[in-house]
């Protein structure tokens, strides 16, 4: 499915700037999510770079019947209330694997949010991975992977560069792009 929805956009015109860096393990972070066709555009971007990415879901969805298919197809399974929560169960998949790959929109959701929130810098941060921006620009039909970014520590210059990165981004729906800030950040 992910190779048709490639070809598909292509066909539209759509192209994928950038490349996936040669990094065994990262958090690749997309935004803006303003409607149900950056999925579409999620499926192509994993078959244009050649991903297997991973991503994360509430441990409900991972029940009998549909359990193998969410694992099957990347899905880490997060039981909220475990000790060290959903940053300490991914951190622990980190730990177990060579290479991974995770997919997280740091929105949370497809309406405009007030603020981003912050589990892929406590996670790049607990995993000692880099964060990679991606964004879409639906106007101009470009999906653009950005250059991984280490986590050093200093929250507020890794936020001053993503909103550096993401003003360039335009979902499908231009109102449901909320700005590039955390809870934490109010004031900017």
């Amino acid at each position: 499915m992910t190779w048709l929805a490639e070809k598909w956009l292509k066909w539209r015109g759509w192209r994928f700037v950038g490349s996936l860096p040669d990094v065994d393990r990262m958090i690749i972070i997309g935004a803006p999510h303003t409607s149900n066709w950056d999925f579409i555009v999620y499926l192509a971007a994993i078959s244009h770079w050649r991903m297997s990415p991973r991503y994360v879901g509430k441990h409900t969805l991972f029940r009998w019947p549909f359990g193998y298919f969410f694992r099957r197809f990347g899905g880490i399974a997060v039981d909220r209330s475990r000790p060290g929560g959903m940053v300490g169960q991914v951190t622990e998949e980190f730990e177990k694997a060579e290479r991974m790959i995770l997919v997280m929109a740091p929105e949370g959701t497809r309406k405009a949010a007030p603020h981003w929130k912050s589990g892929f810098l406590r996670i790049a941060a607990e995993a000692n991975v880099p964060i990679v921006p991606a964004y879409i620009h639906f106007p101009n039909k470009k999906v653009v992977l950005g250059t991984p970014i280490a986590f050093d520590g200093d929250e507020k210059k890794i936020m001053d560069r993503l909103r550096e990165i993401y003003a360039a981004g335009e979902g499908k729906d231009g109102q449901g792009k909320g700005p590039v800030r955390l809870k934490e950040e109010r004031s900017v």
